[in-house]
């Protein structure tokens, strides 16, 4: 069968990739086209557009809306033309919701792979997935009742982050090989992840950086680079500091480092499965921050906590970052019952999300899914 997918950006272009393996093994003649970036394409032929074309977010959105909407036209005049079997959209709700739109007034069945969080704000978008989306496959456990109340179809085949852990694992170094090839120092590490996306970076990672100064002695902060950023960005925000950017290697990073400081998103849950202890942090502009406010309906932001239902790491919003920042660091570093509760809780989630083989019971489905 042919297939296109559209992944917009590093975390989707991850799940992507081994999605696209999955299928291959269920369907050999398998053809794609794709929205996706370096690991997509390492696994097929068929890229379309690379996601560091479209991975915008927040107020972003406004300034580069024409540009925008020039690969909404892009993707669908390459849907057309492919005639694909399989449409399969992975995240990225702002682009993907108007392609499925488009694509059900076409005739054409949308297969929608890690459901958009209409459960923490937007809850409008539930019933354009209800209208748009034939079959949706959702990540979290709890989200199955909270979409099968408004008549979609759903279904939970475990968390994709399973599979891409479970990967690493098989595949990471030591930590000597990993200091020695990046030549870095023996001293423990502090991983800076600022996310993926240039308007959260320049907002977060000086904060990360002011509020790890004093750290500068006793460790050695590593900043995990997000493949579609240039390093030119970093050392803009960096100066004249000695603060390694490596790029992918996150997973290495945190399996090695003694704590994480980690903006919002999947990059938390990743943290978590791995068994990094975390502060979350997330901070995004003023007019985004006074809109959003009053429409999140969740009490917890990081997927550590909502997954968990309380607080397992402590969540950093909007103001006075680096001071708390510092303060939080001290109990990572040195309070070892903290850490140690924080290690039981990780376990527990890691239990909740299933087992590995998610990429292929997925695959297995959308392909002999005919409903």
């Amino acid at each position: 069968m042919r297939y296109f997918i559209i992944a917009g950006e590093a975390s989707g272009d991850l799940h992507g990739a081994n999605l696209m393996r999955a299928i291959k093994k269920y369907d050999p003649q398998a053809t794609f086209r794709f929205l996706g970036g370096d690991n997509m394409a390492a696994v097929a032929d068929g890229l379309a557009m690379h996601y560091r074309d479209t991975a915008f977010m927040g107020l972003d959105v406004i300034w580069h809306l024409r540009k925008i909407i020039k690969k909404i036209n892009f993707c669908k005049k390459e849907i057309l033309t492919f005639q694909p079997d399989r449409v399969i959209l992975i995240d990225y709700p702002g682009f993907n919701m108007r392609m499925a739109k488009f694509l059900h007034n076409k005739g054409i069945k949308v297969y929608y792979y890690i459901a958009p969080k209409a459960w923490a704000w937007k809850k409008k978008r539930v019933y354009d997935i209800q209208k748009y989306v034939h079959w949706l496959y959702v990540i979290f456990p709890f989200e199955v009742e909270f979409f099968r109340q408004f008549g979609i179809h759903v279904s939970y085949f475990g968390n994709p982050l399973v599979d891409a852990i479970n990967d690493f694992q098989k595949q990471k170094i030591s930590r000597d090989a990993f200091l020695s090839q990046h030549h870095l120092s023996d001293k423990p590490i502090i991983a800076l992840v600022p996310g993926s996306r240039r308007g959260e970076i320049e907002r977060i990672l000086p904060q990360m950086i002011k509020a790890t100064e004093k750290y500068s002695d006793s460790h050695q902060l590593i900043i995990t680079g997000a493949p579609a950023i240039e390093t030119s960005l970093y050392q803009k925000i960096i100066k004249n500091k000695d603060i390694p950017i490596i790029y992918n290697a996150t997973y290495q990073i945190l399996s090695l480092a003694q704590a994480a400081v980690v903006t919002s998103g999947t990059a938390t849950l990743e943290t978590a499965l791995i068994g990094c202890p975390q502060v979350v942090v997330f901070k995004t502009g003023w007019f985004t921050y006074l809109i959003g406010r009053p429409i999140v309906r969740i009490r917890f932001f990081s997927l550590v906590n909502i997954i968990a239902e309380k607080e397992v790491v402590k969540e950093l919003l909007q103001f006075k970052l680096s001071s708390r920042i510092a303060k939080e660091l001290d109990k990572l570093l040195y309070d070892k019952d903290y850490i140690q509760r924080m290690h039981t809780e990780y376990c527990l989630i890691a239990h909740q999300l299933g087992s590995v083989g998610v990429a292929e019971r997925v695959a297995h489905h959308l392909i002999h899914n005919d409903r």
